[in-house]
């Protein structure tokens, strides 16, 4: 009977083992085609003859996409979007969030309801909308206007996600906090934020990610490389004729070490973050 249970386990073992190889190889191998397509010569990739590595690995395609473009000032756009962004949703996110998790006022779960609602919209439905708006008001191909847009899609994301770290806390942190003294914001900022900040980090990071990767409002939005992003960037040196694979697979490269990067320095405490959602004493 054990030596039963040991063989099943055991092919339990292999089978997950096997999905999860599934999974990594399958979500690795476009990275890793990517890599190599950015070291092969224009010849070597449009060959009717598939070559799986670069016969002789170059690095003109970085120093053509980086020399011979806009493509640092792309890079630098998206960064300070991005930027803008997190301080944005993480400022009036915070607040917003810790209000639906501790306090009770009226209309507070059809508010809740609405933010979700927000999200089940398909972002090329608020494009006119907020092209409209932003005219308006002057923000049209400007980098902020560019994170309020953004701001209008993640916000909702941040505040739900973030409720559910606050929601863990013990509802009477505040009270002691404010009868030593400390206001709402001061509690908030020296006692509360503290104890969720690796759900913060966790939920912020989301946010750079989703704001650095985006596309549609940063095509809409924007009309010149003083505001444009990375994305839009490598979309419009696609033209009628040209196809300039080795540029484009440069600069996907690229683009990508911002973030892998921002993960190294940040993954422990995402992965807390992402697993605890609770306060531990």
């Amino acid at each position: 009977m054990a030596k039963s249970l040991q063989r099943t386990k055991r092919i339990h073992d292999w089978v997950a083992y096997g999905v999860a190889i599934f999974f990594l190889f399958f979500g690795l191998a476009p990275i890793v085609w990517l890599i190599i397509t950015s070291f092969k010569s224009e010849g070597e990739i449009v060959n009717t003859v598939l070559t799986y590595y670069p016969h002789n690995p170059i690095a003109t395609n970085y120093v053509d996409i980086w020399r011979q473009s806009a493509f640092p000032t792309l890079m630098m756009n998206s960064l300070q979007t991005t930027i803008m962004t997190v301080v944005i949703c993480v400022t009036v996110g915070t607040l917003a969030s810790y209000s639906f998790s501790q306090y009770r006022f009226p209309g507070k779960y059809a508010l809740l309801l609405f933010y979700l609602v927000v999200r089940m919209f398909p972002a090329v439905l608020m494009i006119i909308p907020l092209f409209l708006i932003m005219r308006f008001f002057g923000l049209l191909d400007t980098s902020l206007g560019l994170a309020l847009a953004y701001t209008s899609f993640l916000l909702p994301l941040f505040i739900w996600m973030m409720k559910g770290f606050f929601d863990a806390l013990p509802p009477d942190l505040e009270k002691a906090a404010r009868i030593d003294g400390c206001t709402r914001i001061g509690a908030l900022v020296r006692v509360i934020l503290p104890l969720v900040r690796n759900g913060l980090a966790a939920t912020a990071i989301f946010v750079a990610i989703a704001s650095w990767n985006e596309y549609l409002f940063a095509l809409m939005l924007t009309t010149s490389s003083g505001s444009r992003t990375w994305p839009v960037g490598l979309q419009l040196m696609i033209g009628e004729f040209q196809l300039p694979w080795g540029l484009l697979a440069a600069g996907g490269v690229i683009s990508i070490i911002p973030v892998v990067i921002l993960f190294a320095l940040v993954q422990q405490t995402m992965v807390r973050g992402l697993t605890s959602g609770a306060v531990k004493g």
